[in-house]
């Protein structure tokens, strides 16, 4: 099973969303997960996940970690040509490394690498993937595999929606 998570803040709340499915290929969801959080922190500059972690932990404290074969972010695994680690870095060390992540942001970071973009459907604006325990040529293949005919992947753009309050059917 594959995990796509995406998260929407409030004032001093958000909404984690996670959706489940089967195969890079899917355009159906197998289940979708919310969780409303409380008590947010504030953004850092510099340290993202100090904000966003919580949320995700929240969020996979619904889901069986053993079924899953990769975790999707929204966001970087690696940060920039130093390799500092991100959100999904962080994220893979919180869950004592049990399951790859890739990370899938839409807008660059400084210095990322240009390996680490890919292009999809018709759009000329790059998606930028890194990930931590899957190869970054794979992680690449299977983001750029996936169901959907634009930019962002239909697994992705359901997270994103059903953290918006959103239901895509």
């Amino acid at each position: 099973m594959l995990l796509a998570t995406d998260i929407q803040y409030g004032d001093d709340s958000a909404i984690a969303a996670g959706v489940l499915f089967s195969s890079w290929l899917d355009a159906e969801s197998a289940q979708t997960i919310t969780r409303q959080i409380q008590g947010i922190e504030p953004y850092e500059p510099g340290s993202f996940y100090k904000r966003e972690l919580p949320c995700l932990l929240e969020l996979l404290s619904d889901v069986d970690l053993n079924a899953l074969t990769a975790i999707i972010i929204d966001g970087y695994v690696m940060l920039g040509e130093a390799q500092t680690p991100g959100l999904g870095m962080h994220l893979y060390e919180a869950i004592d490394r049990a399951v790859p992540v890739i990370g899938v942001a839409k807008n660059r970071f400084a210095d990322t690498p240009k390996d680490c973009e890919i292009l999809r459907g018709d759009s000329q604006s790059p998606l930028f993937v890194t990930s931590v325990n899957m190869p970054l040529e794979v992680a690449k293949a299977n983001i750029a595999g996936m169901h959907g005919d634009n930019r962002i992947p239909t697994m992705l753009k359901k997270a994103d929606q059903l953290c918006r309050g959103n239901v895509l059917a």
